[in-house]
């Protein structure tokens, strides 16, 4: 069973890590840490207490906290979707923390809703390449041109989990076979 605390800890880390801090309101901040382990222990990983998670990692990745819409919205409305993690003036109560726009694209949020009672998990092997041929014809590579970190997903991330380089910054990366001929 995952302990309320070590999520508590984790999602305070990474706050902090980033300039951000966790809601300031005790009984929704202990809500959603919540909803954070039980999506951990159910899933596997901690999707999004506020989102349709289907348990397929590739499908989630986008909403695997902190998700990948978090500092564009942070950045724009003074907080996350879920509103866990806020900016500093919105924790002291300078701005209002409000419902927002969701970012979410529609056809991700549509596959979620699709895929999560048809599809089996995809297992992954040691270095991390799907065994489902099909899902994996979808995915491509990306690196950050800035840091250089490396992802395998359909679209690039929103901000560079390393380096917090904007998704402009990233290339996709394409493999060349050479045949002999």
């Amino acid at each position: 069973m995952i302990d309320l605390k070590s999520v508590r800890a984790r999602a305070e880390g990474d706050a902090g890590t980033h300039g951000y801090h966790l809601n300031p309101d005790p009984d929704f901040l202990n809500d959603l840490l919540e909803g954070l382990r039980q999506n951990e222990e159910r899933h596997g990983y901690p999707s999004c207490p506020c989102r349709l998670a289907t348990g397929i990692f590739e499908v989630d990745r986008d909403i695997i906290c902190p998700c990948d819409y978090r500092d564009p919205d942070v950045e724009e409305y003074g907080c996350c979707y879920c509103a866990l993690y806020v900016r500093e003036d919105a924790y002291e109560g300078k701005v209002p923390i409000r419902p927002i726009p969701e970012r979410r694209p529609p056809e991700k949020q549509d596959r979620a809703s699709e895929v999560a009672p048809k599809t089996p998990p995809i297992r992954m092997t040691g270095t991390g390449a799907a065994k489902d041929e099909t899902y994996k014809a979808g995915m491509k590579m990306w690196y950050c041109k800035q840091c250089g970190y490396v992802c395998l997903r359909e679209d690039p991330p929103y901000v560079c989990p390393i380096c917090r380089a904007k998704r402009e910054m990233f290339a996709e990366i394409t493999i060349g076979i050479r045949t002999e001929g």
